[in-house]
């Protein structure tokens, strides 16, 4: 996933051509916010808008939406080769504007940090990674939205998260953001990564009433890589492995997330994840379902990746043939990044679904 910034003007002009186009097309004007008919409004509006673009030589090669022009080569997962695989696990290729997103949220961050003053910093770990930015309500023994930032599991902080506190705060829960170690530096194993994750949610589990918060009312949200996080934290055997009732989680909110590892591996992200057989079945929330204790509410939007639309209808039919309680929403015309900068906005899709599963409304 590219976060370097480097998109040049053109890049910028041609995606707004591109919206422009869906805006403007009869299907999109009638149908608009219609979620039965996003997928004929991306296939055929967006057909539409590349046409239009086509007719400008600079700037399509600026910009290209999806897959790269390839010979088609071996079906490798699904009925997508080698290159499509690849794009549908890399965001860079469907959402071009994701740098400015990012910087946005980093600077929204900053901002809110101005309005709310500086989070509570604590340490729920030995490392230095190991700790947990805590924004609190001001409202007594409140529920706490405890929220897993994303990053293709090798980028992100929690300072850069901070964005989306105000709204919860001004609900009347505390916003809890932890800083955790990336892939890389975990020597390629995911394993790390969401050992440190739980041990973040079990320490807030067990700490709440230190920061006004109550541990009866806990409930998790991750996006993107951190919705896989979230999936697996789910999952786990809080009894087994921390000696905590195996209720801990009162609901979690699994955002544009991935929940089976096997054509994750089969990507390119398989280059910097050092996949086992053991490691694809242990981080796949989705083969352990049997261990999930709360309500979940799963999102995508209908412009992400093939994949990641897949995953998050796949999931949310597994735990539902299960016969767990989930909620599935699809989020008409959102991108990826569209998704985790409404993580902070209280009437669009993640931020209303997390509001609703804690019953807490905007301010």
């Amino acid at each position: 996933m590219r976060f370097d910034g480097g998109f040049s003007k053109s890049h910028i002009v041609k995606s707004h051509i591109v919206k422009s186009h869906i805006a403007n097309s009869r299907i999109a004007n009638s149908y608009i916010g219609d979620s039965r008919v996003a997928k004929s409004i991306s296939r055929r509006a967006v057909l539409g808008a590349a046409a239009a673009v086509a007719a400008t030589p600079a700037l399509a090669e600026a910009c290209h939406i999806g897959p790269p022009v390839h010979p088609q080569g071996p079906s490798v997962w699904l009925n997508m080769d080698q290159v499509e695989l690849d794009a549908a696990y890399d965001q860079s290729m469907y959402a071009p504007l994701a740098s400015q997103i990012l910087a946005r949220a980093a600077s929204n961050s900053e901002l809110v940090r101005k309005r709310l003053g500086p989070p509570q910093r604590v340490a729920y770990g030995p490392t230095e990674i190991e700790k947990l930015d805590i924004f609190r309500t001001k409202r007594p023994n409140a529920p706490i939205f405890f929220f897993i930032h994303g990053g293709a599991w090798l980028h992100g902080s929690a300072k850069d998260y901070a964005y989306a506190a105000e709204t919860y705060v001004n609900a009347g829960a505390h916003y809890v953001v932890p800083d955790f170690i990336s892939v890389d530096k975990a020597d390629g194993d995911l394993r790390v990564m969401a050992a440190q994750v739980r041990s973040a949610i079990a320490w807030t589990y067990k700490n709440a009433a230190s920061f006004g918060g109550d541990p009866e009312r806990l409930y998790i949200g991750g996006h993107s890589s951190g919705g896989h996080l979230c999936g697996v934290a789910l999952v786990t055997d809080w009894n087994k492995d921390f000696g905590l009732p195996e209720t801990i989680v009162k609901g979690g909110a699994c955002m544009s997330g991935m929940y089976d590892m096997k054509p994750v591996r089969l990507s390119k992200r398989g280059k910097y994840v050092k996949f086992t057989d053991e490691m694809e079945q242990a981080m796949s929330s989705q083969r352990h379902i049997d261990l999930v204790h709360a309500p979940i509410v799963v999102t995508y939007g209908t412009y992400e990746t093939p994949e990641f639309q897949r995953q998050n209808r796949d999931f949310a039919a597994a735990l539902k043939a299960a016969g767990k309680p989930v909620e599935l929403i699809e989020a008409a015309n959102y991108g990826h990044f569209d998704m985790m900068q409404c993580v902070g906005n209280p009437y669009g899709p993640n931020g209303r679904a997390a509001l609703a599963m804690m019953k807490l409304s905007a301010a």
